[in-house]
């Protein structure tokens, strides 16, 4: 078979189309990086097709969006690049991934954003860089967010750390509101309740002995973002939501018409601080793994769309870093290759959503916040539209293996775990980059 590009005629054949219209089966036919025909049993264009896909038995949907990596490049190379992450990413669905902006240095700055933004344009996924709300991290002075988001930068958020300081964060959501498309992206623990803790607060710690993160961190802030996003109009979306309350809270202000979206990482709805009896360093995450009771409500969040996406939090680290003990190892897993499967096998496979209600989590409703859109993410599969697309096979069983996976880092927390569904193809501007789960490149 030819070498596929973009300029090619691709065929998608034999697979069951799902995107924000609905499901239809349909084969899909793609040239020049737009789809120019959908519909069943599509004739060979006249010259013959140079690549076709085969989708039976499997979903054709619009490429899935991650809000939320850590791809670590510039600075900490060494963990993960731009260019791994993105490997990764295409493995897992992903067309399009925001990348935060906690590097070295970090992304407050118009030249080390653009770098980020031209490595992720040749990548094979499309990486778009967030933009930081203050300088440096540091959670006193605001970035030059008006510079950023001319660059494209929609996403502000100095996620990794908190915006402590109401006034702070005021002003800046002041500032987003005059730039089209802005969204303040939030990292809900309160320093002052989460410092010195390394896992939930609660039963487990105690019985553990290590000082806890209490789930009153996360929930104050949210509690305070809602009035700030309430009193300035401007919007606010809340990272790796992973409490109860937190989601009601979410809920409530939806219902009173409050510009709040919020998102969870699948290890908060899949994982326990139970997890962390063994003191595996795998487990820590900030804000860490929750109870049973809050899974159950992060569920049901997820059910009746109170949470509006599933971000991975993709944070790959060094095996050195992470076989410290666990106080002392820096918090985060990876999760840009098994995302789909978890929710598949965790939320659609018990009924917690339907199918097309997990590809909204994963594709178009992120895509939306982002404002992806415009870079031709999450969009309906219809003659026009650009070709940025996966296709998954749901009932694929497989067995994540630590060693296998994209990352320059293993630091899985799933390694072992059976799961179900698996990308068989991603497409990213009409060129295939996986290839029957292999990427291309």
């Amino acid at each position: 078979m030819p070498e596929p590009s973009a300029s090619q005629t691709l065929i998608i054949r034999g697979g069951r189309v799902i995107d924000a219209t609905g499901e239809r089966a349909a084969d899909v036919m793609i040239a020049d990086g737009r789809i120019i025909e959908v519909g069943e049993r599509l004739a060979v264009p006249e010259g013959g097709a140079d690549c076709e896909l085969d989708a039976g038995g499997c979903i054709v949907a619009p490429g899935l969006v991650d809000l939320h990596v850590h791809l670590r490049e510039p600075g900490d190379e060494e963990a993960e690049t731009i260019e791994t992450g993105a490997r990764a990413a295409a493995l897992g669905g992903f067309t399009a991934v925001v990348a935060m902006p906690n590097t070295t240095p970090p992304l407050d700055d118009a030249a080390v954003v653009e770098s980020v933004f031209a490595r992720g344009a040749t990548s094979v996924c499309d990486v778009v860089s967030s933009g930081c709300i203050t300088k440096g991290r540091d959670g006193r002075e605001l970035a030059p967010m008006g510079e950023l988001h001319r660059l494209g930068v929609r996403i502000f958020t100095d996620d990794g750390v908190c915006v402590a300081e109401s006034g702070v964060m005021r002003r800046a959501l002041e500032y987003a509101r005059s730039l089209p498309g802005a969204v303040l992206a939030q990292h809900a623990e309160d320093p002052s309740l989460a410092a010195g803790g390394h896992m939930h607060e609660g039963a487990w710690s105690s019985r553990l002995g290590i000082p806890g993160r209490p789930g009153a961190a996360e929930s104050t802030i949210i509690a305070r973002d809602i009035v700030l996003a309430e009193l300035t109009g401007a919007p606010v979306h809340f990272l790796h939501v992973s409490t109860a309350s937190s989601v009601d809270l979410v809920r409530d202000a939806k219902a009173r018409g409050i510009a709040v979206t919020a998102e969870v990482a699948p290890h908060h709805f899949t994982l326990t601080d139970a997890c962390c009896a063994g003191f595996d360093p795998l487990f820590k995450v900030h804000p860490p793994l929750r109870t049973d009771a809050d899974i159950a409500a992060i569920k049901r969040g997820l059910a009746d769309g109170t949470i509006d996406a599933i971000a991975t939090d993709h944070a790959p680290h060094t095996p050195e870093a992470k076989e410290r003990t666990f106080e002392e190892a820096p918090p985060g897993m990876l999760g840009l290759e098994t995302a789909l499967a978890l929710t598949l096998s965790e939320l659609v496979e018990p009924g917690v959503v339907s199918l097309i209600e997990a590809l909204a989590l994963l594709s178009w409703r992120p895509a939306a916040i982002a404002g992806l859109g415009a870079r031709g993410h999450g969009g309906p599969i219809a003659a026009g539209a650009p070709a940025n697309l996966c296709v998954i096979d749901p009932g694929l069983a497989w067995e994540v293996d630590a060693g296998r996976l994209a990352s320059r880092s293993r630091n899985t927390a799933f390694a072992g775990r059976k799961l179900t569904g698996r990308v068989r193809h991603t497409v990213l501007r009409g060129e295939p980059v996986v290839i029957d789960g292999e990427a291309r490149r």
